[in-house]
């Protein structure tokens, strides 16, 4: 007699468990109390859309990155300049103050004019695309050397690090050798 009733009992829940997890009480589907009032074929905003539900509208495109535009420039730059050729050398400091291109008397660079140049005809070596993206970099050492370029250029702030540790970060400095000096190492 228990058997007969605990059979009962487990067919009760059993029964009462399925109902709660069909359509409209809590199961999988998604579903709606009210009308759907957009024509089929037309997207509607995500908002009222289910979780898992898939519109025709794009994703917004990502935003443009931050710095310095590639291609010509101002000239215009107040930048301090750190190189460290090694870890056991001294760290070189260099001023760097251009005018439309031209080095200022403030400046204190070994090739400020050549720095300058470099600075005016493409402001954005100062800001590598390379440092803050998944890009797959070549994994070779190209030396100890690390540099740091603060500042402005043409009203724009600038606060990059470069080293020697990987190809993209070896490309990057390269591209900015002509602003880093002539203690910047290997070119």
């Amino acid at each position: 007699m228990r058997k007969l009733l605990f059979q009962g009992l487990a067919v009760a829940l059993s029964v009462g468990l399925m109902s709660a997890c069909s359509a409209g009480t809590g199961g999988s589907e998604p579903t709606s109390s009210a009308p759907s009032s957009v024509p089929t074929g037309t997207s509607t905003p995500s908002a009222t859309l289910a979780p898992d539900a898939e519109t025709s509208v794009p994703a917004p495109p990502p935003s443009a990155p931050s710095g310095l535009p590639s291609g010509p420039g101002a000239g215009n730059a107040e930048l301090a300049i750190t190189v460290k050729p090694s870890e056991n050398e001294a760290a070189v400091n260099y001023t760097l103050v251009c005018q439309g291109g031209v080095p200022s008397a403030e400046s204190k660079h070994p090739s400020a004019e050549t720095a300058c140049t470099a600075v005016k005809e493409n402001p954005a070596i100062l800001s590598p695309s390379t440092k803050n993206t998944d890009q797959a970099c070549t994994e070779q050492y190209g030396g100890p050397q690390q540099a740091t370029v603060t500042g402005i250029v043409d009203e724009t702030p600038v606060d990059v690090t470069f080293a020697r540790t990987n190809g993209c970060e070896i490309s990057a400095w390269n591209a900015a050798q002509a602003i880093l000096g002539s203690s910047g190492g290997a070119a």
